[in-house]
C-alpha cells in the first residue's frame, strides 16, 4: 500500500564486486567522450519551449537544458542538439535521484541487498523466549508491513509466541539526525518527508482505510500497522451528495469532510464525516511521533499476531558475540532502485544515500556518504568545468534547498551510464512518459512512451532527465531544469523540450 544489519560488512561486501575504485577509472574514457561540444550546439531555444516558458512568466535565464546523444562515440555526433546554459549549477529536485542511484549501482551492485538480523538473547522454552528479542536495523529501504509481518512471523516459527523480556531495536547503523519532519515545509505529516532510520519500517507512516457500510450510515476505519498505545477511532458516520443522494461525483475532498485531528501520537481521530460516494479509499500519513513509531508497530503487529510481550520496547545496542537466529533480506537494488525513481520515493533515496557509508565508523551520516559520492564522481569524470559539475548534495533525495548539479555533468553522467554495465537497471528504473510512475499523466503528445525520464519539482524547481528514443532508432540524453518561484507553472516548457527532442532526433 505505501512505499539488517549486514551479515558480512559493507565492506567486504564491496571487495565482492566487481566494481571499485581501480576498476571505475576503466570508465573515465566513456565519460570523456561527452565532453566534446557540450558547450557548443544550438544556443537558441526551441521557439515552443520559449513561448511556454513566457506563458508562466519563466525568464530564459531561469532554465537550463541539455540535448545529446546518449552515445556519441557509436554515430559520431558528438556535437549537442540543444545546449543552452549547461554549465550553470541548478536546484534539479528530485532528479538529484539519479546521481545518488547510479552511484548506488556502480558501488553497491544491482544485486546488493540489506539485511535485518534477529536475535533471540536468551533459551526458548515451551513457546517462551527467556530473555529479550533484538532486532537490528541494517537500512533496508522497504521493509514495509508484508514484510514486517513475514518477520515476526518467522520469529514466531522459531517457537516463540511469549517474549518474557524486551523487544530490543537496534537503530545505531545510522548516525544519529537532528532534523525534524517539519524542516523542510512545515508539513510533517506528509509521507514524502519521512525522515530515514537504520530500522525503516512501513516507511514511519500508517495508512487509514475507509470502507463505507451504507447499511448502517457509517464508514469503518482500518489501520495500517496497528500501532499499540494508540486510540484509533473504528468508523465515522457517512454523508450524502449536496442532494441528500449519493453519486459518483460527489465525493470532493473528503479528507477535509473527515475533519481530521491527527497531531496527536496517542489520538486518531476524526470529527466529520464520510462521503458514501467515494466508495473505498486509502489515505497515508507520517506518524506524528516517529521515534515512537517503529516501537509502536512491532509491538502492535506482534500483539495482532497473538504473540505476547511481558517487557517493553525499547532501543539498545545488539549484544556482542551474539549469533542471529535468522536475517530477513531486502529486494535487491535494482528492485529498490525502480521504487525510488518510478514514483520518487524521498526516504528510500536517503536510505540508499546512507547505505553508501555504511561501512564508516560511528553508523553512516549524511556528511559521510557525501564524501563517498564526491570521490565515486571525481574519480568517474574528474573535475571538469572547473569542478563546478561536481553535484553538491545534500541527503541525496533532492528534497532539499541545498543540492545542485549543471545539466551537463547530469548528462555527462546518463551519458556514461548509458555505456555502463548498468545501463538496463538504471533506464528500466525511469518513469516511462504517458505510461507509469511519476509521468503516468503526462500531457506530452509526441514523446508518449518514447523517453525514460526523472520528474522533480520544488516550490520553486522543476526538472527532467533521462533518455528519449527516436522513431529512427536514435537514443538523446535530455537534461531540463528550471529554477525560477513560477517554475511548477513552467512544467509544460520541459515537456516541450521531450517533444522537440523526439522530432530533431529523428531528422
Amino acid at each position: 500500500m505505501l512505499f539488517s544489519f549486514l551479515s558480512r560488512s559493507a565492506t567486504a561486501r564491496s571487495r565482492a564486486h566487481p566494481v571499485c575504485y581501480a576498476r571505475l577509472t576503466q570508465g573515465l574514457l566513456a565519460g570523456l567522450v561527452a565532453l566534446i561540444g557540450l558547450n557548443a550546439g544550438a544556443q537558441t531555444l526551441p521557439p515552443e519551449v520559449e513561448a511556454l516558458l513566457a506563458r508562466a512568466k519563466v525568464p530564459r535565464e531561469a532554465f537550463a537544458a541539455v540535448v545529446v546523444d546518449a552515445a556519441p562515440a557509436l554515430n559520431g555526433k558528438a556535437a549537442p542538439l540543444l545546449s543552452y546554459r549547461a554549465g550553470n549549477a541548478m536546484n534539479p529536485a528530485s532528479v538529484m535521484k539519479l546521481v545518488t542511484t547510479y552511484a548506488g549501482l556502480e558501488l553497491l551492485g544491482p544485486a546488493y541487498t540489506w539485511t535485518t538480523p534477529v536475535y533471540a538473547d536468551g533459551p526458548i522454552a515451551d513457546g517462551v523466549l527467556n530473555g529479550n528479542l533484538v532486532i537490528q536495523g541494517g537500512g533496508d529501504p522497504k521493509l514495509v508491513m508484508e514484510r514486517l509481518w513475514l518477520l515476526l512471523r518467522r520469529v514466531q516459527g522459531l517457537g516463540i509466541k511469549t517474549i518474557s523480556g524486551d523487544i530490543v531495536l537496534d537503530r545505531s547503523a545510522f548516525a544519529a539526525s537532528t532534523q525534524n519532519p517539519g524542516d523542510f515545509d512545515g508539513e510533517a505529516l506528509r509521507p514524502y518527508n519521512v525522515q530515514p532510520d537504520a530500522l525503516l519500517v512501513n516507511y514511519k507512516s500508517v495508512v487509514m482505510t475507509f470502507v463505507p457500510n451504507p447499511g448502517n450510515g457509517s464508514a469503518s476505519i482500518r489501520y495500517d500497522p496497528p500501532l499499540a498505545g494508540v486510540q484509533m477511532q473504528a468508523s465515522v458516520p457517512l454523508s450524502a451528495g449536496s442532494n441528500g443522494r449519493s453519486t459518483l461525483g460527489d465525493c470532493g475532498d473528503y479528507r477535509a469532510q473527515l475533519q481530521p485531528d491527527l497531531a496527536d501520537p496517542l489520538r486518531l481521530a476524526f470529527a466529520g464525516s464520510y462521503p458514501v460516494a467515494c466508495g473505498e479509499k486509502s489515505w497515508a500519513i507520517a506518524y506524528p511521533d516517529p521515534a515512537r513509531y517503529v516501537g509502536r508497530a512491532i509491538a502492535g503487529l506482534w500483539r495482532e499476531m497473538g504473540g505476547t510481550l511481558d517487557g517493553r520496547v525499547r532501543e539498545g545496542a545488539t549484544p556482542s558475540g551474539l549469533k542471529p537466529a535468522f536475517e530477513m533480506e531486502s529486494p535487491s537494488l535494482a528492485e529498490v532502485i525502480r521504487d525510488i525513481n518510478k514514483f520518487s520515493n524521498n526516504v528510500m533515496a536517503q536510505q540508499l544515500f546512507l547505505t553508501l557509508s555504511l561501512q564508516r565508523p560511528g553508523g553512516a551520516s549524511n556528511e559521510a556518504s557525501r564524501e563517498a559520492v564526491r570521490g565515486w564522481w571525481l574519480a568517474r569524470f574528474g573535475a571538469q568545468n572547473g569542478g563546478a559539475d561536481v553535484p553538491v548534495l545534500d541527503n541525496g533525495s533532492g528534497l532539499s534547498r541545498l543540492e545542485r548539479v549543471t545539466p551537463q555533468g547530469l548528462a555527462r553522467m546518463l551519458q556514461t551510464a548509458y555505456v555502463s554495465g548498468a545501463m538496463p537497471e538504471l533506464m528500466a528504473s525511469l518513469p516511462i512518459t504517458g505510461v507509469d510512475g511519476t509521468l503516468k499523466r503526462s500531457r506530452s503528445q509526441v514523446s508518449q512512451g518514447w523517453a525514460h525520464l526523472k520528474s522533480g519539482t520544488l516550490r520553486d524547481a522543476t526538472a527532467l532527465a533521462g533518455y528519449v528514443h527516436t522513431p529512427s532508432g536514435r537514443r538523446l540524453v535530455v537534461v531540463g531544469i528550471i529554477n525560477h518561484p513560477n517554475a511548477p507553472a513552467a512544467r509544460p516548457a520541459l515537456e516541450a523540450l521531450v517533444d522537440w527532442a523526439v522530432k530533431e532526433g529523428s531528422r
